[in-house]
Parts: structure tokens; sequence; C-alpha cells
């Protein structure tokens, strides 16, 4: 289906598996992170199965899900910021070196007078840090969020306070990015090419939505 996005006055895109080829690289590093902190290998994978099941839902929230049902521990601050520090760490060198979607320049470009917007379950300070690194902060006029905010709630703030302009679109790869989009009245696109949900085929059926593989399709004609 074509999409005339030139027509949106806000596009709010996902990161991971939407502006970067990212998604890989964060499951790697869930995987890491449990097990440099001591887990068994199936303990690790317990929690990268979480995390893939829970597509754009924060950290934050896999992190107290992975020790209160997996390690069976007490979900204290500096248990938790242990998995949060090693996972940026692990994190660190993969996203500075992931590909960075094609066509997204002149996606830009075709949408001068758009509201750019990053909503990410990614951690909002690394978010904004890394895309400063990488000289593409500029670009996301409307600004760069994320957790320990969930998307939901960054939604109803930057509506509330005039920052999405109308008609506004979502472009994700999760269920909760569209379930999210739904709930804050935008439309959405579901990006397939680096989509980490298995059964994304039948949930986009399901739901009637829209699908295109990546960024650059787009502008295609």
């Amino acid at each position: 289906m074509k999409i005339d996005i030139t027509k949106y006055k806000t596009i709010v895109f996902d990161c991971d598996g939407v502006v970067l080829d990212s998604n890989v690289v964060k499951t790697e590093a869930y995987f890491r992170t449990a097990k440099n902190l001591g887990a068994t290998d199936a303990q690790a994978q317990a929690l990268v199965d979480y995390h893939v099941r829970l597509g754009g839902i924060s950290r934050y929230h896999k992190f107290d899900w992975y020790l209160r049902e997996v390690l069976n521990q007490p979900v204290t601050e500096v248990a938790v910021q242990a998995l949060l520090d090693g996972f940026s760490q692990e994190l660190e060198v993969g996203l500075m070196q992931c590909n960075l979607a094609k066509g997204l320049f002149d996606l830009r470009t075709a949408t001068p007078n758009a509201n750019w917007m990053i909503l990410s379950g990614g951690d909002q300070k690394e978010i904004r840090d890394l895309f400063v690194k990488r000289k593409i902060d500029h670009m996301f006029d409307g600004g760069l969020f994320g957790s320990p905010d969930n998307k939901d709630e960054v939604l109803a703030r930057e509506k509330a306070n005039g920052n999405i302009h109308f008609p506004a679109i979502f472009l994700g790869d999760a269920k909760y990015d569209f379930e999210a989009a739904t709930r804050a009245g935008l439309d959405f696109v579901f990006l397939c090419d680096w989509t980490e949900v298995p059964d994304w085929q039948e949930y986009c059926e399901t739901h009637k939505i829209t699908v295109l593989k990546n960024v650059a399709q787009l502008l295609s004609k």
C-alpha cells in the first residue's frame, strides 16, 4: 500500500529495527549481560526470549521481570542498576557500528515541514548520546525519547504539550508500537525488514496494519 508520508505533520520513529539495524545487537547484549553477572545459559536465554516477546518495552521492566521470575531474587535498586550498567556497556560498541536505515536522509528532505521524533523502548540518555555521536540528532527536531517513561506515557505527554501535530504517524516494528500508536490516535506503519516479532505477518493481517519493508519504501513511487 502506498503511503503519502508528506501529508503528516509529525512522524514518530521507533529506534531499534526502524532507524537503526540494532535489534540483533540488543538481543545479544541481553544474553551477554546476564551471563557476565553469573547466569546460566538457560537463564540468559529466558531473558532474551522475554525481550523478544516484549519488543518495544523498556529494559527496566525486563530486568525487573528477570530478577523476580527467573532468578527469584528481590528487585533491588542495586541489582537492577548492575544489569542496566552491564547492558549499556555491552551495547555501546554495537550501536555505533550498526547500519542506519537507508533512505532516512532522503525522507528528511522529502518532509521538510514535518516534526520528527524518536520514541524508543531504549534508555533515553543512551539514545540521545548515541544520536549525537552518530550525527543524526539534528534530524529529530521533535525530540529523542525513551525509557524509563514508556511509549504510552511519552505520547500522552507530547500530545498534551503540543509537540505532536496531527495528522501524525508512528513507524514501528513491534506490537507495542502499534498498540501505543492506536491508543494515542496516530496512524501506523509496520516496518518488517529488521523486526524480531516472529508472527508479525499474522499479527499485521489480523489487525489490518499497513506493512512496508523499511524507511526507504516510504519514498517509493
